[in-house]
């Protein structure tokens, strides 16, 4: 999946950037106040994006 469109759920979800790292980026989610790093590839594993949306407890793409 490409890493445009799992940042475009992310937001439509109510999560935000907290800050930018050097090969990660740390988003938030405020409702729970979980805390994810996604990578800054291109493209991002099925697994993985399954995963971040698990640990910012949002529906996971595609469901």
């Amino acid at each position: 999946m490409k890493r445009g469109d799992l940042l475009r759920h992310l937001r439509k979800h109510g999560c935000h950037l907290k800050r930018e790292g050097r090969s990660h980026s740390l988003w938030t989610n405020p409702a729970t106040g979980a805390l994810e790093a996604i990578p800054r590839h291109t493209e991002i594993s099925d697994i993985l994006a399954r995963k971040i949306c698990r640990g910012l407890s949002i529906p996971e793409i595609g469901r």
